[in-house]
């Protein structure tokens, strides 16, 4: 009987692997093979196959540091390949080797790290190649502690699966094993993830299981990895369901372990889950969250899984006693759509769905806007209902890099809003029971734009690339599109931390630290009940009133997105403004806080104000 591969959640059985005694094994799923040779440098090493299409080879020597490549014999045909679940990569010569990298010889130092609850995220969404000067690992771990003092507990890097060249968003990886080389690679990840955990910040990493890039894409050489039954927005749809689906199902599963156990990632964001199409009788999502909780019973460590999701379905993020699928929490796109048109955004597009601050008050309400009514943009019913699900299984935000760079040059809030508007809009996401999420730099108002960079090296495939955007763009504006292969695409999206210090951008620093320390500090914002509170919009402005409350205190929270100042009549009780984001310390107009007059009070143009009262 054939030797079988199975998961582990206790170690990385796929692709190549050291003992504690250094010695080597190595797995290979290869289906389409009939022969498969492992070559070390001049060493031609023999594979045995294995039950389900599966070759290995264990208790061989082989350097940390060497090169390999895996020779396929398909049918008549000979092919190098490097491993598809390489730790790292090296291109020679225009060919592509794996380096055999042992991640288990890092020195941890955060034994005693559990990890803050998902409820007390405060996420920092980041791209490694552009937050800093050096777009590094080690790049970022020189701005935590600027980090921590803004309050943030939780960072989010979009993917570094390893990529073609050196500039891309991370979308287009190849190697979902292996940290891009160019960002430092994988030992500078674990030292970048310790340094984090030493500032008491988790690390959520961006993953991408919906697709793969399309240069130096060889998975097809191997095994049925793509189906034709699907389609999504990049062409063949990853077989999850379809012949041979269980050797893709675990590359994938694997992948996901190893960034908890070996690199200690504390939380995975799953890419579009949208686009993974499974009919099978045990979604992916639902072995994936089995397998990991697996894990997490082995090490007393919670690993999270967040998921990106256009669907409006909660069976997603329910747990498997309810009939879910048992993802921890979503990004919510509909709740960023809505504050955009509050705040003026035309709605062209995909903002089409979505009016204003009637909208806003039912994502603060409902989290889904659309709840089963007609959405005139997808021309069909949309969504259900999300009633019973709490707050911390939502992740709102006023920016993202797909927010950002699905305009066309990139412009970030600061360079579309007033400043007083980008107050109300960080006002609304950090002040909500939500996860708030912020993109890097919009805390000091960053003029830098986040467009879209590739470095692709085949001709073709880089003209399909800027025809496909300036289609993508024909709905929203009619001007130049920056080139998304030119390298000063890419370094107009460094960050200008200059800027961070500098009037006003350091008052807007200065008001993002004081709306994060009050939703830390005040017990009513930083619990994520979302049965006490009540969203409703302000009738003739377009201004939005957020009450929440439990036994011992109430909180209004007014914005007022229009240009107009706003008279506001309070209910009974004494109340006290804790919250003025007109104040010139935050880079506004006003030196005294509004005071409640009559139980009334004035909430200025394109501000927000919040009162506190003792009870309800």
């Amino acid at each position: 009987m054939k030797k079988s591969y199975a998961l582990d959640p206790r170690v990385r059985k796929l692709g190549l692997s050291f003992s504690p005694a250094g010695r080597a094994s190595f797995w290979l799923w290869a289906p389409n093979a009939q022969q498969v040779t492992l070559n070390v440098g001049s060493h031609a090493l023999p594979l045995s196959a294995a039950a389900g299409g599966y070759w290995y080879k264990e208790d061989f020597a082989i350097d940390r540091g060497d090169t390999y490549t895996v020779e396929l014999h398909v049918e008549e045909e000979v092919k190098l390949r490097p491993d598809p679940a390489s730790l790292a990569i090296l291109r020679r010569e225009g060919n592509l080797h794996s380096i055999a990298f042992d991640p288990l010889l890092y020195h941890w130092n955060d034994h005693s790290w559990k990890g803050p609850a998902l409820s007390e995220y405060i996420i920092y969404e980041l791209h490694v190649g552009t937050f800093s000067h050096e777009g590094t690992f080690e790049g970022i771990v020189s701005r935590l502690g600027y980090l921590k003092q803004l309050g943030i507990t939780a960072i989010e890097l979009m993917p570094i699966g390893q990529f073609p060249g050196e500039r891309n968003w991370g979308y287009d990886g190849v190697f979902p094993f292996a940290a891009q080389d160019s960002y430092g690679a994988g030992a500078a990840l674990q030292h970048f993830v310790d340094a984090c955990h030493a500032n008491e910040i988790a690390v959520v990493l961006d993953v991408v299981y919906n697709h793969f890039g399309p240069e130096d894409n060889f998975l097809s050489d191997f095994g049925p990895y793509f189906t034709d039954n699907y389609h999504t927005p990049w062409g063949q749809a990853v077989n999850f369901d379809d012949k041979g689906a269980d050797g893709v199902r675990d590359f994938f599963i694997e992948n996901a372990l190893m960034w908890f156990r070996d690199f200690h990632i504390d939380a995975l964001r799953l890419d579009a889950i949208h686009a993974i199409k499974d009919f099978s009788a045990v979604h992916f999502l639902e072995e994936l969250r089995i397998q990991v909780d697996a894990l997490s019973k082995i090490t007393g460590k919670e690993n999270f899984l967040i998921i990106e999701s256009d669907l409006n379905d909660n069976r997603y993020i329910n747990p498997a006693e309810k009939g879910g699928v048992g993802m921890d929490a979503q990004w919510i796109d509909e709740f960023h759509h809505s504050l955009r048109v509050s705040a003026g955004q035309e709605q062209l597009g995909y903002y089409g769905d979505f009016s204003g601050v009637e909208d806003l008050a039912r994502a603060y309400n409902d989290a889904y806007v659309y709840q089963g009514q007609f959405s005139r943009v997808r021309g069909r019913r949309f969504g259900r209902p999300a009633k019973d699900n709490p707050g911390s299984q939502f992740i709102v935000f006023s920016q993202n890099h797909d927010q950002v760079g699905n305009r066309m040059r990139g412009e970030r809030s600061s360079g579309l809003v007033s400043a007083g508007l980008q107050r109300v809009m960080a006002g609304a996401v950090l002040l909500s029971p939500f996860i708030p999420l912020l993109f890097m730099g919009e805390e000091y108002a960053e003029r830098q734009p986040f467009p879209f960079f590739v470095s692709f090296r085949d001709a073709m495939l880089i003209e399909s690339v800027r025809s496909g955007r300036r289609a993508e763009f024909k709905d929203f504006v009619a001007e130049e599109m920056p080139d998304p292969q030119h390298a000063d695409t890419f370094l107009s999206a460094k960050l200008n931390w200059k800027l961070s210090v500098q009037p006003p951008h350091s008052a807007m620093l200065a008001y993002y630290r004081e709306l994060i320390h009050l939703r830390k500090s005040n017990v009513l914002l930083s619990d994520l009940n979302r049965t006490s509170l009540q969203a409703r919009p302000i009738e003739n402005h377009k201004a939005l009133q957020l009450s929440r409350w439990n036994d011992h205190q109430r909180l209004e929270i007014l914005m007022n997105f229009g240009p107009a100042d706003m008279p506001f009549a309070l209910g009974q009780g004494a109340g006290e403004v804790i919250l003025d984001s007109t104040l010139v310390q935050w880079g506004g107009m006003h030196f005294m806080t509004n005071q409640i007059v009559n139980q009334q009070i004035i909430v200025p143009s394109e501000s927000i104000i919040v009162i506190t009262y003792d009870a309800i």
